[in-house]
Parts: structure tokens; sequence; C-alpha cells
């Protein structure tokens, strides 16, 4: 199971595996107070995307579509949060406000995506189509 949680709120047993998946650490959360077992700051979407979105240069549709072909193209960033998944509970920590539009909802729905398809008993992904020409 995939589960969200905002940086802010308090850890719990029920977590499992704690994976910080933004590019920067939360603000005013001291390294200390939050309990994780990895940061992937590479696996968060490239600065430019993050920033596009932030300032609301892109929406969420636009900002999703466009992480999602940055997870397409580099899936040795999030391969091993499979196998984690696969096994047991996967929380993915993340600090931004809106707690349904950000890069850790996407993350968690892509890998959701991916577990699907590896249960269906299919062969190995192509992501071809995910990923634009001028990658």
């Amino acid at each position: 199971m995939i589960v969200c949680k905002r940086a802010y709120e308090p850890a719990s047993p029920d977590d499992g595996y704690r994976v910080l998946v933004d590019r920067l650490w939360p603000r005013n959360c001291r390294k200390e107070q939050l309990p994780l077992d990895q940061w992937l700051k590479d696996l968060a979407p490239s600065t430019g995307l993050r920033r596009a979105f932030k300032s609301g240069e892109l929406d969420f549709a636009t900002f999703r579509s466009r992480y999602r072909q940055e997870l397409a193209a580099r899936p040795e960033q999030w391969w091993a949060l499979l196998a984690r998944a696969q096994k047991a509970r996967l929380t993915l920590v993340y600090s931004a406000h809106d707690e349904a539009h950000n890069n850790a909802r996407v993350l968690a729905e892509w890998l959701e995506d991916e577990l699907d398809r590896q249960d269906a008993g299919s062969s190995p992904v192509c992501y071809a189509q995910d990923v634009s020409p001028t990658q």
C-alpha cells in the first residue's frame, strides 16, 4: 500500500517505510525531528517543473503530465520503491500545503499504476510514448 503524508504530520508506526520525495528539505523542520528511512531528492520533479507549478505558470494537469514524463525517463529512480510497496506500506512524505495537488500524489499514482501493470503479468513496460522527444 502506498500513502502520502505531509512532513509536518507526526510519524506513526503504521507509516511503514517513510521516504521524503521533495527536492528541498521541508521548511522549519529540523532533520532530527523528521523520521525518515530515505530521502530521494532526485525522484522529485525537476527544479524548473517545480518552480513553474509553484508559481502558477502550470496547472496541475500539465504539471502531472510533465512529471509523469520525467518519471518515465528515470525508472532507476523509483524502481526500488515498487519492491517495498509490494511487501509493506510505503509512505511518501512531502511538504506541499495542497494535500491533493502535489508531486507525492502524482508519484503515488505512478507507482500504483506500475504495481497494477506488474500484477497483470505483462511484459516489461516501454515508456517511449511517455517521454517527450526533447528530453
